[in-house]
């Protein structure tokens, strides 16, 4: 369970990611904060693995706030990651919070699934290197490939990024089983268009396909978000 701290100076936003946190398998909700000073206690008390900030704190920036974690990290606890939810989205700012170690940035506003996808994929990164083992070139390619968000390969020749996208968040979002028809009406896409970017998820391992023979013997394919 990755026991996560929120730390928001708008009690209405903070609670809004408490009940995000609280729909992912695999998180638990450590505390809500509002301020930098009350984040640096809840963690300096223990019982903290990853940090929800926003940049925006009313006492201290959350640079600096990601600046004071690091500088009071010990052998024994290790490092609290952070991910930084906030809308500060100036290119200098985001470079700086990588440089003090934030692991993904989110950027208000933003979906669900957006969030979702953020911390699944730190959730997914965090379980390959709790084992300490060493790591090629290979390996770490895939560990921020998959931290980033980065895929192995571009895009074939007439399928788009924000429409790969909206069906991989719509499948996701589904949680169980789709046909490529149930896709494109959701999305707003033909048939034939939805079934193209359900084929190339599957190809990429995203996405697990299916068989449904129905009363006329004839099978139906079935798509589930397995990523």
């Amino acid at each position: 369970m990755i026991r996560t701290l929120i730390v928001d100076d708008d009690a209405h936003v903070a609670d809004v990611h408490r009940a995000y946190v609280e729909r992912l398998d695999g998180f638990a909700v450590a505390a809500v904060v509002h301020r930098g000073t009350e984040a640096l206690e809840v963690v300096a008390a223990g019982g903290v693995d990853l940090v929800l900030l926003d940049l925006y704190l009313p006492d201290l920036h959350g640079l600096e706030v990601c600046r004071r974690l690091r500088a009071q990290e010990t052998p024994a606890r290790g490092p609290v990651d952070v991910i930084a939810v906030t809308a500060a989205r100036d290119v200098r700012t985001v470079h700086q919070a990588l440089g003090q170690g934030v692991v993904q940035y989110l950027v208000k506003p933003f979906t669900f699934a957006a969030f979702r996808d953020k911390l699944e994929r730190y959730a997914a990164f965090r379980s390959r290197v709790v084992d300490d083992r060493e790591a090629d070139q290979a390996t770490v390619d895939a560990l921020l490939g998959g931290l980033r968000g980065s895929h192995a390969a571009p895009l074939p020749k007439g399928l788009s990024k924000p429409t790969y996208e909206l069906v991989a968040a719509t499948l996701r979002e589904a949680g169980e089983e789709r046909s490529a028809v149930e896709v494109a009406a959701a999305c707003g896409l033909s048939r034939v268009t939805a079934r193209r970017y359900l084929e190339h998820l599957v190809g990429e391992g995203r996405v697990e396909l299916g068989m449904r023979y129905g009363s006329s013997g004839r099978p139906e394919h079935r798509y589930r978000w397995g990523a």
